[in-house]
């Protein structure tokens, strides 16, 4: 029995661990639940945009989903609802 260690073949190379860059953009991988409204959708979709730019991008895409998003709502609010009930007295003048 020797008390040497085993040679290994080849040369031995450092491990080489990734560069971490904390500046660079990393995806931030938030979970984005469909609302079945396709408008808001497409809006929600549009912040995973932001996974790949720079922090000084982001305020550009987040201006463009906040526009779409109020576009959306304003669009709901200019549908026309259903008939208001009917007085239990009728019309009353």
């Amino acid at each position: 029995m020797s008390d040497t260690a085993p040679e290994t073949e080849g040369p031995q190379e450092a491990a080489v661990e990734p560069e971490c860059d904390p500046a660079a953009p990393a995806p931030l991988e938030v979970p984005r639940t469909p609302t079945g409204n396709a408008e808001v959708d497409a809006q929600l979709e549009r912040l995973a945009d932001t996974d790949h730019l720079a922090t000084d991008g982001h305020v550009e895409v987040y201006e463009d989903v906040h526009r779409g998003l109020r576009d959306a709502l304003t669009a709901l609010d200019a549908r026309p609802g259903p008939p208001a009930p009917p007085t239990p007295y009728g019309n009353r003048s």
